[in-house]
């Protein structure tokens, strides 16, 4: 498949919802250079409170990025990405599928709020996929995407 996914996960507590950890956290990028000459593959990004939202990043192959990926007739389908179940708010209805045409690319946002099990305490995270069809350059992401979903919803 040839089809590339940079997979963007902030996370963070009640510490960065206002003030200077907000802003922070706010600055904190959706989009990254790949690595040079990347091809079917998962660059995956994950960015903490607990560590200043410093990037740390990895690649990995496409057996699980986070969505279904399925090629056919010269086209990508991009199912929404996977949810968990126990983050909130619940959603009952998802966007269709996206299909994507070679060079095109699509950004999904998705968001969450998750309640600790020891102490009740909320904890939130932003998920961005960027997915490409089709031969990455290292800054394919940082123009402005073919197709957008917007699934963030009010946290709390």
């Amino acid at each position: 498949m040839d089809a590339v996914v940079q997979r963007v996960r902030t996370s963070w507590t009640k510490k960065s919802r206002g003030g200077p950890d907000a802003a922070l956290r706010n600055a904190a990028p959706t989009v990254f250079l790949l690595p040079p000459g990347l091809r079917a593959a998962l660059h995956d990004i994950a960015m903490r409170e607990s560590d200043s939202f410093e990037p740390h990043m990895q690649v990995q192959d496409l057996s699980a990025p986070g969505t279904i990926l399925r090629q056919a007739d010269g086209v990508l389908r991009v199912d929404p990405p996977e949810m968990t179940v126990f983050g909130m708010p619940r959603r009952n209805r998802r966007p269709p599928a996206i299909r994507l045409a070679p060079t095109q690319w699509l950004q999904w946002q998705i968001n969450y709020r998750f309640v600790g099990r020891c102490d009740g305490a909320w904890s939130y995270q932003l998920e961005t996929f960027n997915i490409l069809f089709g031969s990455a350059t290292p800054d394919v992401f940082l123009g402005t995407p073919t197709h957008r979903v917007d699934e963030r919803r009010t946290l709390r």
